[in-house]
């Protein structure tokens, strides 16, 4: 016996005709014809007269429907008490600056709509300082750039980001890549002469970019987002960073060039505490992440990157 069907019978009942039932509850008469038969089938007991005026119960679903509606007020009290328990407790999250800058504030939007009781810790910090804190269970949920962390976390890709050459226009033109410019698109090898400012070498990016292209012209060393696309914008540098690092604030300043043969590309995972050791608050913040993730990145306000999830 299902609820749908229970709710069916009453509705027919109440509406005296199985076709004035279908319109209230927007269904076809034919389907609530076999609901309300299989449920007969199951009682083995017929509960509805039909009759040319339309039906009526019958004594045994006079004696049901009494039940029925019984049945159905302790199911939308159970549904209104799911609804009004509120998730409560503290959840500690972790996400590089590229990532904070991005989903930090709709993050934070998302759980106060959705779950107000919630309290969220939010650190700030490089990939690498993100997975000690997860082994040392410092915190629940993190969002990092490799998927080298022990077995026993929860990981998962999440998002696809390509990687891009960033300087002010006339530096590149200094450097011959006019051409470049047009295209939008550079050759990975032709970067080598190009003066870069890039985080230290302990940072991902940094060993991704030495493993894909090999030796770089790298002048400055800088781990904070900020300072580094600010050199940028003051400085005769360049950089290689995924395009979500060029924040509104750059996005006129700058010109973006993608790079190509190879093309590099960086894989964000969500990482966390096995799925049985969160809270049930700490569950609903990765859902939460994994929603604003994706619509950020359908509303291409997280530019350059691909969902994978």
């Amino acid at each position: 016996m299902e609820i749908k069907q229970i709710k069916y019978f009453l509705t027919v009942v109440e509406s005296g005709s199985i076709g004035k039932a279908a319109q209230k509850l927007d269904v076809g008469a034919s389907a609530i014809s076999q609901q309300i038969s299989k449920l007969e089938q199951e009682l083995s007991i017929r509960l509805l007269q039909r009759n040319a005026f339309g039906v009526t119960p019958t004594p045994a679903g006079l004696a049901f429907l009494k039940h029925s509606q019984l049945i159905l007020r302790q199911v939308n009290f159970a549904i209104d008490a799911a609804h009004s328990a509120r998730l409560s407790g503290h959840v500690s999250l972790g996400f590089p600056p590229t990532i904070t800058a991005l989903i930090g504030i709709p993050l934070m939007k998302l759980m106060s709509e959705r779950y107000p009781d919630i309290r969220l810790e939010i650190v700030e910090t490089l990939s690498g300082n993100l997975i000690q804190a997860i082994n040392s269970r410092q915190l629940d949920i993190a969002i990092i750039f490799t998927n080298e962390i022990d077995k026993q976390w929860s990981i998962q890709p999440l998002v696809r980001e390509q990687m891009y050459l960033m300087a002010r226009k006339e530096v590149l033109e200094e450097y011959g890549l006019a051409e470049c410019i047009k295209s939008g698109i550079i050759q990975s090898q032709q970067i080598g002469d190009i003066p870069l400012v890039l985080p230290r070498q302990r940072h991902s990016l940094r060993k991704l970019l030495e493993h894909k292209i090999g030796q770089l012209n790298v002048v400055y060393e800088i781990d904070g987002l900020h300072l580094l696309m600010d050199s940028l914008i003051h400085l005769d540098l360049a950089s290689v960073r995924p395009g979500s690092a060029c924040l509104q604030e750059y996005k006129h300043k700058l010109q973006l060039l993608k790079l190509v043969e190879p093309e590099v590309e960086r894989i964000n995972y969500l990482v966390s505490l096995a799925e049985e050791e969160l809270s049930p608050a700490a569950l609903a913040a990765k859902s939460a992440i994994k929603a604003c993730v994706k619509e950020l990145i359908q509303n291409q306000i997280w530019p350059c990157s691909e969902i994978i999830l």
